[in-house]
């Protein structure tokens, strides 16, 4: 083993006060000084990093077992691969639909069966109808928060930040497995029915993943539901591909907007792109909306109890306002400033809250989880309830006979005009039509068109304030949280006080408050989450509205840049502040002014011999915590070559299995690679993996020896030491790499490939390309390699010298 003794300057300390985190939590960039081959970072030095999360090794590991996995597959494996990923992703559109479905069957029932009852209480006691409402939310809320607790912690929250974790490269525990996908369904059913304030469309997203997850590595094996026959996607660069449908295909279960689960997926969550994953992901959503269209379908038959009739969300506004002024775009301008405000401001609270609630409450146990949730719970039900009762009723207002709207509209179903403790029967309480009601029937009506002075302006403030407050302390709790439906409710509340407002000021339009309504929700959205195409197109699809599409446009742009005056957005803030490190599209101006060796100055170099001692692997991993190491041997001239790197979980199983120890420190014969199949360094998402401390090793076998030269990858990506920070941040993010080693400036070039030698086809003319290299030739000319080329020549050859 190599270890560097350099006392350098803390170059990590001095980038992490300019930009966010350096490529990974774990050693993402590997430095090269002067005698010395790679280093990488120890993920203790940050207390928000230690043991929490993980990179991802989306590089392919290109050993001996690979490339002899790759040599063995017929010429029907290509087919047969493209063919089972089209077929997952069809399970993960069906499963996703039917989740959705449960959920909204379950969250709708028991609304309406909370409200039925408690109206039909009510009617002789308030009193004891306010008691029932009070429990039975109560119920509902410690359900999903004992869930949490003792079951799944990491189903807690939306796990949006968690998944956009993911899909940068950075693996938390937990999120993925099967009691997290079980606590996600049950909690938010709990959470959402129990009335809090919080959605269960973040839910549904992490829902979604979890099952993309559990389909691409065969069920769960810790609770017996896996079959070998599906466990075809081994590689984090394959189940990135399914997770990203899963999250498409749970917005488009959400809110019924395959197009925009699409545009979520590509705009929110992954920090890369393909164009033939795009083909999937659509086709995923496109089985989810066919799904869920057919189970409002069967639901609006009647033969799904208390599941409303507009079915899952779809606030259709297509009958309201057809054409807008130019005299509106103040307005509607002003909607966004405020949108763009009040989401900074959310976001700003709900960042403080959840550090506070994190540092001192959360860490006294679960007893005090399951309190806080239910305190919470206590005082939603106690506001919903009791602010309508000191709310004067007003008289039905007259309306179109072929509206369709009916006042009062009987109380426990969903509709406009609720009489809640009015003495006349032809009056409505305002307050409890948008308080007393479940999320989705609140936003119905508060969308609703043709609708005039339905409300009054100071309910609308009441019940912002209130609602606002409710949102921000709710969120963070031990509970599935979703964030889209609460801020679509005060975004709509102060979107058709505006609304009032031009209607009043503007009287020869053709306004409707409903339309400013539908702009308010668009605007708090931009201004919390920052999303601008995505949520364009989810607004337009669960709206049913066209016309509007500008000036939804227009407000978030307004939005989101007032946001970004401020602060982050909600997941990024809600991401940094549970130690996920990501990395933002953009890299920071400074970086641009630093290079890759500024970044990793004062990282401690750990090698590893070709050949080493048993003893010495388990010291170097007990040690460190580093998950990549530089294995090193002698060249021809008994200089120190690097020859490749290995990772943290491949040295486990090595030492785990033992079949490749051996007596004498000199390297081993082809028959290796008979010992090894590939899936046998692959590691379960979300999982912890192996641990140094499982491992047990007597004292003979630690006397021996272990070549590491088949299990290494031998062309890892390098870069110069003087290249620009920004050029290697790019770099990093772009091809979602774990390690890039940083070497001495080469000392000579051995070729210079162009656009030219990467457009080959299997009977181009050799002669056409510019560079003729000798892999090339043997793999047009139909021959493979024989050997073991990069034994005898490292591909970091003259490029990685130690003196």
């Amino acid at each position: 083993m190599l270890s560097g003794d350099q006392d350098l300057p803390d170059g990590i300390g001095m980038a992490r006060l300019a930009w966010t985190r350096l490529p990974t939590a774990d050693g993402a960039v590997l430095p090269l000084p002067e005698g010395s081959a790679a280093a990488s970072t120890s993920a203790a030095q940050d207390e928000l990093f230690v043991g929490a999360v993980e990179s991802l090794d989306y590089e392919v590991i290109e050993n001996y077992a690979y490339r002899e996995e790759q040599a063995q597959r017929s010429k029907f494996w290509v087919p047969y691969y493209i063919m089972l990923k089209w077929f997952f992703a069809l399970l993960i559109g069906v499963g996703t639909g039917l989740a959705a479905i449960f959920i909204n069957l379950a969250v709708e029932n028991f609304s309406g069966w909370k409200f039925t009852l408690t109206f039909k209480i009510i009617q002789h006691s308030y009193f004891v109808g306010f008691l029932v409402y009070i429990l039975l939310n109560l119920a509902l809320v410690f359900s999903s928060v004992y869930i949490i607790t003792h079951f799944a912690p990491a189903a807690a929250g939306s796990g949006i930040p968690e998944l956009k974790g993911y899909l940068n490269g950075v693996d938390t525990h937990g999120i993925l497995l099967f009691r997290t996908l079980v606590g996600k369904i049950f909690g938010s059913i709990g959470s959402v029915g129990g009335g809090l304030a919080l959605g269960k469309e973040g839910p549904l997203v992490h829902t979604g993943a979890c099952i993309a997850s559990l389909l691409g590595q065969g069920g769960s094996a810790k609770y017996h539901l896996s079959s070998r026959w599906v466990q075809i996607f081994e590689s984090d660069r394959d189940r990135r591909d399914l997770v990203t449908c899963g999250c498409a295909a749970g917005v488009a279960a959400a809110f019924r907007a395959p197009v925009g689960g699409v545009l979520f997926a590509l705009e929110e969550v992954t920090s890369w792109w393909r164009s033939h994953l795009m083909w999937r992901v659509f086709f995923t959503s496109a089985v989810v909306a066919v799904v869920v269209r057919s189970a409002m379908n069967w639901c609006n038959s009647g033969k799904c109890g208390h599941f409303g009739a507009g079915g899952f969300i779809i606030w259709d506004i297509s009958g309201g306002q057809e054409d807008y002024s130019y005299q509106e775009l103040l307005p509607v301008a002003i909607i966004g400033v405020i949108g763009g405000l009040l989401g900074a401001l959310f976001n700003q609270l709900t960042l403080y809250i959840t550090k506070w609630r994190r540092t001192y409450l959360h860490k006294k146990g679960k007893r005090v989880q399951i309190f806080e949730a239910c305190l919470i719970s206590l005082i939603t039900s106690t506001v919903s309830f009791v602010l309508p009762l000191l709310r004067k009723c007003s008289p039905c207002p007259e309306l179109e006979a072929n509206s369709g709207i009916q006042c009062p509209h009987p109380p426990g179903t969903d509709g406009n005009f609720v009489n809640f403790y009015c003495s006349n029967d032809n009056e409505y309480n305002d307050l409890a039509t948008i308080f007393f009601n479940s999320q989705d029937d609140a936003i119905r009506n508060l969308f609703s068109a043709k609708t005039f002075h339905e409300y009054s302006a100071q309910s609308l403030i009441t019940f912002l304030v209130m609602f606002y407050s409710l949102a921000v302390v709710t969120f963070g709790t031990a509970v599935p949280a979703g964030q889209f439906v609460p801020g679509i409710m005060i975004g709509s509340t102060y979107g058709r006080l505006v609304g009032m407002s031009v209607v009043k000021f503007y009287k020869k339009l053709n306004v409707d408050e409903g339309t400013y309504a539908l702009l308010g929700a668009a605007s708090f959205l931009g201004g919390s989450m920052r999303m601008t195409v995505s949520l364009c197109v989810i607004m337009v699809e669960i709206t049913n509205n066209l016309q509007l599409l500008p000036l939804i446009m227009l407000v978030l742009l307004i939005s989101k840049a007032v946001g970004d005056f401020f602060n982050e957005g909600l997941y990024e803030e809600q991401a940094r502040l549970k130690g996920i490190p990501l990395l933002d599209s953009r890299p920071k101006q400074v970086m641009r002014n630093m290079s890759a060796r500024d970044a990793c100055k004062n990282q401690k170099v750990v090698c590893l011999p070709r050949v080493s001692r048993v003893v010495d692997i388990v010291s170097v991993l007990r040690s460190n915590n580093h998950n990549g190491f530089p294995i090193v041997d002698r060249g021809q001239n008994g200089e120190q070559l690097v020859i490749g790197l290995i990772l943290r979980s491949h040295l486990l199983v090595l030492l785990q299995s033992k079949v490749d120890f051996q007596n004498t420190p000199f390297p081993c014969g082809p028959g290796v690679l008979n010992r090894h199949n590939f899936s046998d360094f692959v590691k379960p998402p979300s999982s912890k993996g192996k641990s140094i401390d499982d491992i047990h090793l007597t004292d003979d076998e630690l006397g021996l020896y272990l070549d590491l030269a088949p299990f290494l990858n031998p062309s890892p990506y390098i870069v110069p030491e003087d290249m620009s920070l920004a050029k290697v941040y790019n770099l990093f993010r772009q091809l979602g790499l774990r390690h890039i080693f940083v070497v001495p400036r080469p000392s000579r070039v051995v070729g210079l490939i162009t656009r030219k030698d990467l457009l080959l086809e299997d009977d181009g003319d050799i002669a056409t390309t510019e560079l003729q290299s000798t892999t090339v030739r043997a793999h047009l000319n139909g021959k493979t390699l024989g050997g073991n080329p990069h034994l005898q020549r490292p591909l970091l050859d003259s490029l990685m010298i130690e003196e």
